[in-house]
């Protein structure tokens, strides 16, 4: 199979996932590479062209051991028809448990045929100086590792006479999916700190689910906030902040127990 353009489909708060995804189109080589970012809620009502002539690399971040649960309705948007793809899955330093299997089955659905999967580390959104959590992730070895999942893949796909000869991959995980419960963190958001803000409209431009309003004073729609941080890590005065007793039991808890370096699974 000839490899002239890859598209780049991801759902990324806070831009890890877009980086690893550019380090495999990079080492892909291909001669077009164009990018469907469905992180913002205009992606909602996106229609998409059918996409077959093409490799497709999707991306997502990991939460709570599943694909981002904002990411699957605008994933479902996207249209295929045996078409080559990648899943990929970025997670801050804990564990994917069942999001790259989730994240292929869902390509499978939707028509697309995965010939490989992986899963990149990238800066925890809870991530701090004082709470490190793979903290300035991917680094430069992260995007080395990710151009040489896409040279792999190039070779792959390049050797294969037609995408009828992809089978399906073996990738970790289980099922039933690890069970979503969010129940404690119902209602937690990120909140802002009114003496600091200059309601310069950083985190309402940036919020994926539009949980943010500006008005002569900044407002989060708590039932919406889906804890990405975006508006905490962009925010250009810093006040923007998580400080629920919960969520700081959680993160604590993180940062103590996963401070070993995890490498890409490929």
């Amino acid at each position: 199979m000839k490899l002239n353009t890859v598209k780049l489909a991801y759902f990324s708060p806070t831009k890890t996932t877009m980086k690893i995804l550019e380090g495999i189109a990079e080492g892909l080589g291909a001669e077009t590479v164009q990018h469907i970012d469905l992180t913002l809620p205009e992606a909602d009502a996106t229609r998409q062209d059918a996409m077959q002539d093409e490799l497709v690399l999707l991306g997502v971040p990991v939460y709570e051991g599943r694909v981002a649960k904002t990411a699957i309705p605008r994933l479902q948007r996207l249209k295929a028809d045996k078409t080559p793809a990648v899943v990929v899955v970025v997670y801050g330093n804990r564990a994917f448990e069942d999001a790259l299997l989730e994240l292929s089955d869902i390509a499978w659905e939707l028509g697309f045929f995965p010939v490989a999967g992986g899963a990149f580390i990238g800066e925890h959104a809870f991530a701090s100086e004082t709470r490190p959590m793979a903290n300035g992730r991917p680094d430069t070895e992260d995007i080395a590792k990710a151009k040489e999942f896409g040279s792999g893949i190039r070779a792959k796909v390049e050797g294969m006479a037609s995408i009828d000869e992809a089978s399906r991959i073996d990738l970790p995980g289980d099922t039933p999916y690890i069970d979503r419960d969010r129940s404690a963190l119902a209602e937690k958001a990120a909140r802002t700190l009114d003496e600091t803000c200059t309601l310069c409209g950083t985190c309402e431009s940036l919020c994926p689910v539009g949980a943010i309003t500006i008005e002569d004073v900044v407002k989060t729609d708590n039932l919406a906030c889906i804890l990405c941080n975006a508006c905490v890590k962009s925010c250009p005065e810093g006040a923007r902040v998580v400080d629920d007793p919960t969520i700081n039991k959680i993160v604590n808890w993180v940062s103590k127990n996963y401070q070993a370096r995890q490498e890409p699974l490929r």
